[in-house]
């Protein structure tokens, strides 16, 4: 990386220690080792340099929006506004585990012990109204955040102090509490107009287009309806490492439909011209009529990412799920095999870690078949050790008479086989679970509330787990709404692992450490596991086109183009 000289304004400002006049990184910034790509790479290897640019791609979203400011922890915000249209300070890649390459900055200094980082703007870096992006710029969009931002901004943000070096220069001086990982938060900072922004309540229902960095503009919104991005040709960043190949459609359109089944009529109709497939019970069936059309491309490419841990999510802040002996016994009923070949034509993998498909899990022998009778006979004897027995055909507290009933909590009707199953074997064991299915609002809510007894969620994890995972299962984050910890997970033992995750400074170090955190995890029965996909499913049509090679994490739609 390219270290400009500091103007003499800057040279008094800065701090001229021997360790600040080392840095750790050349170019680009990397999370464990070195980056892979270097200055002289011209583009990176799952991105087409010659790939033609023109057309449209429509894609389809699920339910509906109400504001364009995907920062905000308030409201529903649009897809495709993050990377699209806001940009951050640094672009990540896909096929590496965490690194970071020049956008807005384009250059950073960190010094060896990660405890700052200083960033060098690029010059060519404006603002959808012409405006240049300024250290100003990026102190507004640090403050802002670090007080109105999600959870893990805030927490991180509010460990620095900034000190802006020059209208291009600021850097951010790390205090107690700083990790291994906070320079990397800081670096995929989004950089918001202060001159726009400034004034505006930032978590106000926005509609109208602040100027931004991106690489496509707002051409039109219907709230709640349809977004439409419009390619800006001469984009400032076109020519970047992270941008060549990448942004290839003139226009991108997403548009809400109530549920996934009628957005997929509307692609076969030829309404839409890409889809992403979730569910591989539809995949295997919804899609036999179009098998055959020659103007439609069905694909399934494989990926290496960490996928959803999706679960049945016990609530252990409420009882009875806070004794881990029912938790196990319920974990003990769900029919994974019976479930897969029923449901989902064996397409799918069971969870048995927290960082599926990945070598960041515990060791773990892959799941048996074991018989479900037998398995239904132990739950008997740990729910009966916890004081749940049998009588009349129902599980009743012994203590109380109480009967064993709780709520499973869903977000999506299409979900209700799932409970369906596993209501259907607690049914067995004489308890009976209600399910309730919500809209995404009301949803949304009682998650952020933590107001469910088990909910059907997910927790999402990168190849370079970091400082999210104190959000996802500390005590500080159980005891906090909106936070990720929906299990209410608190153990000393999981806080301290939780915490060591982001001080890692070898990938050997990070690999023992989330081995040690997943095992601890799934020895307290938090979740009844589900499944992961190896493969994403996805179906194109109008001559739509994607490069050869898919990058670790699956494939980048930024990179797909239109033959013309």
């Amino acid at each position: 990386m390219l270290y400009l000289p500091l103007s003499s304004q800057a040279e008094e400002n800065a701090l001229e220690t021997p360790q600040e006049q080392e840095h750790l990184f050349d170019y680009g910034l990397a999370m464990h080792g070195k980056p892979k790509y270097t200055a002289e790479d011209t583009h990176l290897d799952y991105a087409n340099p010659n790939a033609p640019k023109g057309g449209t791609l429509k894609q389809s979203s699920i339910g509906t929006f109400d504001t364009l400011n995907p920062f905000s922890i308030k409201g529903k915000a649009a897809d495709g506004l993050d990377g699209l249209f806001y940009t951050r300070l640094m672009g990540r890649v896909w096929d590496e585990p965490f690194s970071l390459y020049p956008l807005i900055a384009k250059s950073a200094d960190v010094p060896p012990d990660r405890s700052s980082i200083t960033f060098h703007l690029d010059e060519r870096a404006v603002f959808h109204d012409g405006t240049p992006v300024t250290a100003d710029d990026v102190l507004f969009s640090y403050e802002t955040m670090k007080e109105k931002g999600r959870p893990n901004q805030r927490r991180i943000y509010k460990l620095a102090t900034p000190q802006k070096i020059d209208d291009r220069t600021i850097k951010f001086t790390f205090g107690d509490g700083y990790d291994q990982e906070t320079f990397m938060i800081f670096a995929i900072m989004p950089v918001l107009s202060k001159k726009w922004w400034e004034g505006k309540d930032f978590d106000a229902t926005l509609l109208t287009p602040p100027p931004s960095t991106g690489p496509y503009k707002i051409a039109s919104v219907e709230p709640g309806r349809k977004i439409t991005f419009k390619r800006i040709p001469d984009h400032w960043a076109k020519d970047l490492l992270v941008n060549v190949g990448h942004y290839n459609f003139d226009q991108v359109v997403f548009e809400y439909y109530r549920d996934s089944d009628v957005a997929l009529e509307a692609f076969k109709s030829g309404n839409l011209n890409f889809r992403r497939e979730w569910d591989a019970s539809a995949w295997n069936n919804n899609y036999k009529d179009v098998e055959n059309n020659p103007d439609i491309w069905l694909d399934e490419l494989e990926h290496g990412r960490p996928d959803r841990v999706r679960a049945f999510i016990f609530n252990t802040r409420r009882p009875p799920f806070d004794d881990i002996r029912v938790r196990e016994a319920l974990s003990l009923l769900f029919d994974f095999d019976w479930v897969n070949k029923s449901l989902y034509y064996n397409e799918y993998k069971q969870i048995d870690s927290y960082y599926p498909n990945t070598d960041l899990g515990a060791p773990n022998p892959k799941n048996e078949k074991t018989d479900l009778r037998l398995r239904m006979r132990e739950a008997d004897k740990l729910l009966k050790d916890a004081g749940w027995i049998v009588k009349d055909g129902k599980r009743i507290q012994a203590d109380t008479g109480k009967a064993f009933t709780f709520e499973i909590l869903l977000d999506d009707p299409n979900n209700e086989k799932l409970a369906l199953a596993l209501k259907q074997n607690l049914k067995r064991m004489g308890i009976e679970p209600n399910i309730r299915s919500l809209d995404s609002a009301a949803f949304r809510g009682r998650l952020n509330d933590y107001d469910f007894d088990m909910v059907l969620y997910y927790w999402l994890s990168s190849l370079s787990p970091g400082t999210e995972q104190y959000l996802y299962w500390s005590c500080e984050a159980a005891d906090q709404p909106a936070r990720w910890n929906f299990a209410g997970i608190c153990d000393p033992e999981i806080d301290e692992l939780s915490k060591q995750i982001a001080r890692t400074t070898t990938r050997e170090d990070l690999l023992a450490a989330t081995r040690a955190l997943d095992a601890k995890l799934l020895e307290g029965h938090y979740m009844i596991p589900l499944y992961y996909n190896p493969h994403d499913f996805v179906a194109y049509r109008d001559g739509i086109q994607h490069p050869e090679v898919t990058p670790l994490y699956g494939m980048v739609v930024e990179t797909w183009w239109k033959n013309p």
